[in-house]
């Protein structure tokens, strides 16, 4: 859900003691990042990404949405100022023919410079290339609204985005759907049941129907379209679950209020309605998407 569903990428920003961030990151990359596979193919699709589309992805974490576009011929450009960790993978995922090892004399590159990947640790700004054309789409994936206060931050990043995108290019933005159609929001509660009540910045709260259109009012964006599309959290254990929803960032609140321990007996319990007899873990979930234009 460069992770927080509280953030569906995870949040490295130290708020959960002895929390093993390599480990976290794999288990973002490898369990949960999948989760919006299907949220990557709807937007890709109606936008008609391919060769010619310029993508600057704002917190790219490990990069899956990224690959999948450039899969598909865009160029692509992640950026992301959280988790080092994170960005390791998306070079890991993006970068193996562009890892900078020199060529050898006389070799060609097999692709424009311009259009190589490039994942940036930073802001947007430390993304801008002037010798590069502007980026025709801008994506933030992660789902906004589900943190206390996350629209903010949001809205920041595309402050700094939007200069570097050219005219009319489209700038999607990402949102968990209703609580009634996301079967996640009652294991997510934990995340609230648990946290210090004093402290709201980063708890979990369920998503608004106006979310994503009330970011995209204050950055000054022209809404062009909206869409929802099923994102079933599958798992393959009860385990796996709680390791694939932890890495999200979303519980750092509540294991800090009161511990890792805690917090898994809870999230288990908390996933019990949804195992099936095999043991795997499923919950059926609508995510919303959001097409809005730089004007």
């Amino acid at each position: 859900m460069t992770p927080t569903l509280v953030r569906q990428h995870p949040s490295h920003a130290g708020t959960t003691p002895h929390v093993d961030l390599r480990a976290r990151a794999r288990d973002w990359s490898e369990i949960q990042e999948r989760m919006l596979v299907p949220l990557y193919e709807a937007v890709y699709e109606r936008l008609d990404v391919g060769g010619g589309t310029r993508v600057l992805g704002l917190g790219c974490g490990s990069g899956l949405a990224l690959l999948m576009a450039a899969s598909r011929g865009a160029a692509v450009t992640g950026v992301d100022s959280r988790s080092p960790e994170l960005l390791a993978l998306a070079r890991q995922r993006l970068l193996s023919e562009d890892s900078g090892a020199p060529e050898p004399p006389g070799a060609r590159s097999t692709r424009a410079r311009a259009d190589a990947p490039r994942i940036v640790e930073g802001s947007p700004q430390d993304a801008a290339d002037p010798s590069a054309p502007a980026f025709t789409l801008v994506t933030a994936f992660e789902p906004t609204g589900c943190p206390a206060g996350d629209s903010e931050g949001l809205g920041e990043l595309l402050a700094g985005a939007t200069p570097l995108a050219a005219r009319g290019a489209a700038v999607v933005l990402a949102g968990w759907g209703p609580p009634e159609r996301c079967a996640t929001t009652s294991v997510l509660r934990v995340a609230t049941k648990l946290a210090d009540p004093l402290r709201s910045a980063g708890r979990w709260r369920p998503a608004l129907r106006d979310d994503l259109e009330e970011v995209a009012q204050r950055a000054g964006l022209r809404p062009d379209g909206s869409g929802r599309v099923a994102c079933p959290f599958g798992y393959a254990n009860a385990g796996s679950a709680v390791r694939g929803l932890l890495s999200t960032g979303l519980f750092d609140a509540a294991v800090a209020a009161t511990d890792r321990e805690q917090v898994d007996k809870e999230l288990t319990e908390a996933l019990h309605p949804h195992r099936r007899p095999d043991g795997t873990v499923w919950m059926p979930n609508v995510f919303r998407y959001l097409i809005a234009r730089i004007p």
